[in-house]
């Protein structure tokens, strides 16, 4: 009898240290504006990996569509109640998820914004995110020393997200303007230059049919385009489907942001002169990796040199290499894009 109650004590004792040990793995969750989007996918597989890596719990969950901000919120809140020691998360309303992401910070929870700031950007703990203006920088760069002597002469069209001013849009127009040698009015404001090579600004809400019907309209005010900058490659594509229309697909440059394996495609195909390329991947990745240090040591993610986020990183992408330019080749690109 005794060897049965030391047996079931022993059992016992056992299942306690299972059931601490479980307690004692942090959990972290990723929360994504949908689960269809190719850059949200390669996020959730960063996460992923990372986080058996390190031996640590992640819980993912996704807006219904882009812009669900409901199911965020009841995402958030699933995973305060669960004890989790961190969030990762690209906001689908970035005012609207605010106060419910600070229950979660006080709550004792750290909170890293993906690829999206939050409205404030000091809403969360940290963001980890694309430099979008040097993305549009590079791209800029790069189209002026394609260009050479002709840049002076440069007759572009810009292919913008929307009107509403959103920051990564502006960064990457900004950016790819100052890159080209354009002198910014207000860096924070789209739309305001002066410089007679602009034939105007229109959007494409970041569709290929956008970029379309966008490219048109700037082809009806100057026919003489000759460059175009595009906010993402599916905008890029429907500007060079319009300009084939038009027979003029031969002789005029358009540049890019993203890295998605089409774009990177379109490069080889010289649909696209060259693209900056972003890395969603490595955004949730080094996410998992800051939530997990903060865990064992409460030491919280700091910005990168000069920025007020930490900085991703940014790779140039083109068959057309150009002086004092770093770049990789399309072939190079494919083995690192998404999508």
């Amino acid at each position: 009898m005794k060897f049965h109650y030391r047996k079931l004590a022993c059992l016992v004792a056992a299942g306690a240290l299972s059931t601490a040990a479980m307690a004692e793995t942090p959990i972290i969750g990723l929360i994504t504006k949908t689960n269809t989007n190719p850059f949200f996918v390669k996020m959730k597989e960063g996460a992923q990996e990372k986080a058996a890596e390190l031996g640590v719990e992640l819980r993912t969950f996704a807006g219904r569509y882009d812009g669900d901000n409901e199911t965020q919120v009841q995402a958030v809140e699933n995973l305060i109640a669960s004890g989790a020691k961190g969030i990762l998360i690209t906001p689908s309303d970035t005012a609207g998820i605010v106060p419910t992401i600070q229950k979660a910070r006080d709550a004792g929870l750290l909170v890293i914004a993906l690829d999206t700031p939050l409205s404030p950007a000091s809403a969360a703990d940290m963001t980890f995110a694309t430099d979008n203006f040097k993305a549009g920088e590079m791209i800029g760069m790069w189209a002026k020393a394609k260009m050479g002597d002709q840049a002076d002469e440069a007759k572009i069209a810009l292919l913008d997200l929307s009107t509403s001013q959103i920051t990564v849009d502006v960064a990457r127009n900004q950016g790819f303007l100052q890159g080209f040698g354009i002198d910014l009015n207000d860096p924070n404001q789209m739309g305001d230059e002066s410089d007679p090579r602009i034939v105007g600004n229109d959007v494409t809400q970041g569709s290929e049919e956008g970029g379309r019907r966008a490219m048109e309209n700037l082809l009806q005010k100057d026919p003489g385009v000759n460059l175009v900058y595009t906010i993402n490659e599916p905008a890029a594509a429907g500007a060079y489907e319009a300009l084939k229309s038009f027979g003029m697909e031969k002789d005029v440059l358009i540049v890019s942001v993203d890295g998605g394996c089409p774009g990177v495609r379109n490069i080889q195909d010289g649909v696209i002169g060259a693209t900056s390329m972003q890395f969603p991947l490595k955004m949730a990745s080094e996410g998992v990796s800051a939530i997990v240090e903060f865990a064992k040591t409460g030491t919280r993610p700091t910005a990168s040199d000069g920025l007020d986020f930490f900085d991703t990183g940014v790779q140039l992408i083109t068959d057309e290499p150009a002086t004092g330019v770093n770049s990789v080749t399309s072939e190079t690109g494919l083995a690192m894009c998404w999508g």
